[in-house]
């Protein structure tokens, strides 16, 4: 990748492309969580058993697992820009068909579909905005991607708030039909985004390339410099390879993203989704006004939480961050789980501190997979972790509610703490640090990563944060 890229100042065309690419996780936040507060209208409306009540918070996560490995694979094959906005069409159709649905099989299609959609988005917005970022603004944006996604968990349950206020339980339809209104706000705005240069030049397309640097950062770059060379990071890897992310260069870093993903977002999606029934088991007052204001407290506590794990990653690394953020999870879900009968109180407030502290997982989602992987396989790798991480939240999701009803909410807590605790482990093992090193240099399948000079506005990095996990 160019150095020009790399040390170019940041203007209002980073800031338009970063709210561009805020659209996808911003519509997951919301698509997820909406859901959580129609249920409650929805499930004595249709007669819904617990197990249906579980498929239809599921559905969406296991269309994303289907979704991610196919479009991050599409991505590096076909362009960032091919499918930038066609996804947002397909989220805004399934949004408004869900106001017409009369049974659960067609929520739980429609649902799996937007979940598909939802999963394109990530590998082709993050990558796209990862190879246009100065180096040193690019830990700070791609994190905030994720506060897009919690931005729109709290909208949503602020407007299924509103809607229960003014329509009662029956205006779950409008919920769900809701998300629409944002797809068109993210349709106008990403109209006239770019492609990738890096992917254009890697793809031979090297007189576009060379053009939108030039318009758009207003620097001249070779064709050649942005291609960059084998030793710098520019891996001559077939574009999409899911067989590349399981070589023995990036086996490991394929294996952290996917697990470190894996074991935070389980617990998490489990709780925004079904929020109301965790806050209900530990005595949290009835009705349905106090269950969505204290789930939607929890969803604006975790967005909160991403703001100091943001000056973390820059000011510390990437890689202490993890891990203290991973260790710490930990010691909320297990007070929980060892006192199931604490005050509701108590518990809003462990919740509350376990969704502070999820900030460092939480900012390094998507920074991590776009910093560890070359261009040729950067959207694939984006798309792969993703997967693996619905994974885990759609089987959350599903046995969450069976477990509050079968074991009770203590070992439920438990379980999470357990599943936090692996998180941990991968993390000591496996996270890199690559904060304020190129992008092609930090895509370096090495056993210790480039570390970068100090500069003006990057201090050095400390030497206990260029510490790499052995394979």
């Amino acid at each position: 990748m160019s150095a020009i890229i790399d040390n170019a100042p940041y203007t209002s065309f980073h800031r338009r492309l970063a709210l561009a690419c805020s659209g996808g996780p911003l519509l997951d936040g919301y698509i997820l969580s909406v859901v959580g507060v129609a249920l409650i209208g929805m499930t004595p409306e249709l007669g819904l058993s617990t197990a249906e009540v579980s498929l239809i918070g599921a559905a969406a996560l296991i269309g994303m697992f289907v979704g991610g490995a196919l479009f991050g694979m599409l991505t590096d094959k076909i362009g960032r820009e091919v499918m930038y906005t066609a996804d947002l069409l397909v989220i805004a159709a399934c949004s408004v068909g869900s106001f017409w649905v009369t049974d659960v099989w067609a929520i739980v299609a429609l649902r799996f579909v937007l979940g598909m959609a939802i999963a394109a988005d990530y590998p082709i917005a993050t990558s796209l905005l990862a190879e246009w970022l100065p180096v040193k603004d690019r830990g700070r944006l791609l994190g905030k991607q994720i506060i897009a996604w919690y931005a729109g968990a709290v909208l949503a349950f602020g407007v299924g708030y509103l809607f229960l206020r003014i329509g009662g339980t029956g205006s779950w339809r409008w919920m769900l039909a809701s998300s629409a209104v944002l797809c068109l706000f993210f349709l106008v705005v990403r109209r006239g985004s770019p492609e990738s240069p890096l992917w254009l030049a890697q793809h031979g397309r090297d007189r576009e390339a060379v053009e939108l640097v030039r318009r758009h950062l207003g620097r001249e770059v070779t064709a050649e410099e942005l291609r960059g060379s084998p030793a710098e990071g520019g891996e001559r890897l077939d574009a999409g390879s899911v067989r590349a992310l399981f070589s023995p260069a990036y086996r490991r870093r394929t294996m952290f993203c996917g697990l470190f993903f894996l074991c935070q977002v389980a617990p998490l999606f489990a709780m925004l989704t079904f929020g109301p029934a965790i806050l209900g088991s530990f005595g949290m007052p009835g009705g349905t006004v106090m269950e969505t204001l204290g789930t939607g407290l929890i969803s604006l506590v975790f967005l909160l939480g991403c703001y100091p794990a943001l000056r973390a990653i820059d000011r510390h690394g990437r890689r202490p961050t993890i891990i203290w953020s991973f260790a710490l999870m930990i010691v909320p879900l297990a007070f929980l789980g060892l006192w199931p009968t604490a005050p509701a109180v108590l518990a809003l407030f462990a919740l509350c501190a376990y969704a502070f502290l999820c900030g460092g997982p939480n900012v390094l989602d998507w920074t991590y997979p776009n910093e560890l992987f070359p261009t040729s396989i950067r959207a694939t790798a984006v798309g792969f972790a993703t997967s693996v991480s619905r994974i885990g939240a759609a089987v959350g999701t599903y046995l969450l509610p069976l477990a509050l009803s079968g074991v009770g909410i203590g070992p439920t807590m438990l379980m999470a703490a357990g599943l936090t605790a692996v998180g941990l482990l991968v993390s000591v093992r496996w996270a890199e640090e690559t904060r304020g090193v190129g992008l092609d240099q930090s895509a370096v399948a090495a056993t210790a990563p480039a570390v970068p000079a100090p500069t003006e506005r990057q201090p050095a990095v400390p030497r206990a944060a260029r510490s790499v996990g052995r394979a």
